[in-house]
């Protein structure tokens, strides 16, 4: 079959453009780029928890994880700017397709009770974004070898000018949205 960006190229813009209407082919929406971020709270009780969660988000994505840093001190929750609190990716181009393949149709159908993604994760813009409550559902991560199941946020950016376009491409790639 090929890979996902063979057959975005290959088939689906030609899909694209016809149910859209478009009559510019610069104007098919695509993807730009997939960010993954893990939000780590109880890293300020512990900053060996953020290390551990970068090595798992570098497994989950074939790219070093970034660790994200706090931008302003607050009290109520013993957070100073400048402490890690998380960390995340940002994949474009060939491990981008590579990693939406992955989530499609290795990662999602192992959801416990999954009943599709909820559509309610558009911005207005053309951007999808979703949660994933447990990172074990990745072939990469060794089940006995975590110490604490995380979640992840996956957010897919896509020229989409509009949500109805974003969905149509998501679609057609064969993100599995739930019926409603």
């Amino acid at each position: 079959m090929g890979t996902l960006k063979e057959q975005y190229e290959n088939q689906l813009r030609a899909e694209l453009k016809e149910k859209l209407g478009i009559s510019n082919v610069m104007e098919i929406p695509k993807i730009e780029k997939i960010v993954l971020n893990m939000g780590l709270g109880d890293a300020v009780q512990n900053p060996k928890v953020v290390e551990k969660a970068a090595q798992e988000l570098t497994l989950i994505s074939g790219q070093k994880a970034v660790v994200t840093r706090a931008k302003k001190s607050i009290a109520t929750f013993k957070l100073r700017a400048g402490m890690p609190i998380g960390a995340r990716v940002t994949l474009r181009k060939d491990r981008m397709y590579d990693f939406l393949s992955k989530l499609i149709n290795v990662a999602l159908p192992r959801v416990r009770d999954f009943r599709g993604v909820s559509a309610k994760g558009f911005d207005g813009r053309g951007n999808f974004s979703m949660g994933v409550s447990e990172h074990i559902i990745f072939p990469e991560i060794d089940y006995d070898k975590i110490d604490q199941i995380r979640g992840l946020n996956v957010t897919i950016v896509t020229s989409a000018k509009t949500d109805e376009g974003a969905r149509v491409l998501l679609d057609a790639i064969g993100m599995p949205f739930r019926k409603k």
